[in-house]
């Protein structure tokens, strides 16, 4: 069952992203995205494994929207090259822009928990400010799309 359902999902992506670079771009996110929540699984203290899984949440719930701009971008200019197109350029770039601030947000989760396994007095602060870049990130892909679409 599970071979079929990953089929269809593979296929539903195509129709919808395409192979470009929209394509490219949301699976950029999700694996970024998967590297964040590899790295909370790890986290041995409850009352931290939960104030990062809080943060970990509110960037899955990104990847909905990156899904949609990724989508959409993909119905105004289709992409099945890696040449980005000139007219979405911007929205490419605020998505590429995102997807690396998550990387570097799965870095500094890492290194909030190293610093907690350490025994060192730990603060979220580094990472909230990760996960709204991010979110500033996605609203910018948004933002961008809306113009194209104007």
């Amino acid at each position: 069952m599970a071979f079929f359902s990953r089929l269809r999902q593979t296929r539903a992506a195509n129709r919808d992203l395409g192979q470009g670079v929209w394509r490219r771009a949301h699976d950029r996110f999700n694996r970024s995205l998967d590297r964040v929540f590899q790295v909370v699984e790890g986290i041995g203290t409850d009352e931290l494994h939960n104030q990062l899984m809080a943060c970990a949440n509110e960037l899955a719930d990104l990847q909905p929207r990156v899904r949609v701009v990724c989508t959409q971008a993909q119905k105004l200019t289709p992409s099945e090259e890696e040449f980005v197109p000139e007219r979405t350029f911007d929205v490419h770039r605020a998505l590429t822009k995102a997807a690396n601030d998550l990387a570097t947000s799965a870095q500094v989760l890492a290194m909030t928990r190293l610093q907690a396994e350490a025994g060192s007095d730990v603060s979220n602060f580094a990472v909230r400010t990760r996960v709204q870049i991010v979110v500033e990130g996605v609203q910018a892909a948004e933002a961008a799309l809306e113009k194209v679409r104007d």
